[in-house]
């Protein structure tokens, strides 16, 4: 074992490669490091990470428990697998499982062909859902001058929420009720538009990975949204903070 500054080099084998990672790394972070790739919907570089989605579970030696590879910390000699006929059964049963608790219906969606959720469904070969269809009535809060909400297209991976506490500083958002009565809330579940405590920066809906959260004005393949103006943002705060 190494040490590079005051963070120690170990080595761990992805995918059958041995290769080094920083101590205290993700799985995640040591993967796409080593150009390895690993499907996510919550996470985003620069945020911290949740978990929540579960497309980045991983197998590792030794146990039988998947892992999401973003909240898992590499440790010297593990063993990782990020591909897998089992792994890939998992995430599309995910990404099935996400598309079934609300009305993700593409094709009356401003995002169509720039949701992330749609892309995975893509990568994933998703066709089809085998699940029932909760079919939820949802709100669409329009109250914002700027911004809509549509909870039929939320997918609760908390970016918003994270983007709004740890960039912006504003706590605007936050996950209200549990399982499916769960929502994105506003304040202490006041409209958008009356939350006091919104500065109107438009950094949630940059994060927003699907169309939950889009800004008024924009046709289809008009609202596009460049969440890496996030990562880069957060990095260099971060650079500047240490």
């Amino acid at each position: 074992m190494e040490e590079k500054g005051s963070a120690k080099i170990i080595s761990v084998r992805i995918d059958g490669e041995l290769v080094s990672a920083h101590e205290g790394d993700t799985v995640l972070a040591a993967a796409r490091a080593n150009g390895k790739y690993i499907p996510t919907l919550c996470y985003l570089k620069g945020l911290s990470a949740v978990g929540a989605c579960r497309l980045c579970v991983v197998e590792l030696a030794g146990t039988d428990r998947l892992l999401p590879a973003c909240t898992t910390p590499v440790q010297e000699g593990m063993s990782i697998k990020t591909a897998s006929t089992r792994l890939l059964l998992y995430r599309r049963m995910a990404v099935e499982l996400l598309l079934a608790e609300r009305n993700h219906i593409c094709s009356s969606c401003v995002s169509n062909g720039q949701c992330e959720l749609q892309s995975m469904a893509q990568l994933l070969g998703v066709t089809h859902v085998r699940y029932d269809y909760n079919n939820p009535r949802l709100a669409v809060d329009m109250s914002h001058p700027r911004f809509v909400l549509d909870h039929n297209r939320c997918i609760l991976c908390t970016r918003c929420v994270r983007v709004c506490a740890e960039l912006e500083g504003a706590n605007v958002w936050e996950v209200s009720s549990r399982g499916i009565y769960s929502r994105i809330v506003s304040d202490l579940k006041d409209e958008w538009g009356q939350a006091e405590s919104c500065s109107a920066c438009g950094k949630c809906v940059l994060a927003c990975p699907t169309g939950a959260l889009v800004e008024k004005g924009f046709a289809v393949h008009e609202m596009v949204k460049d969440s890496g103006r996030i990562s880069r943002l957060a990095v260099r705060r971060a650079g500047r903070s240490r």
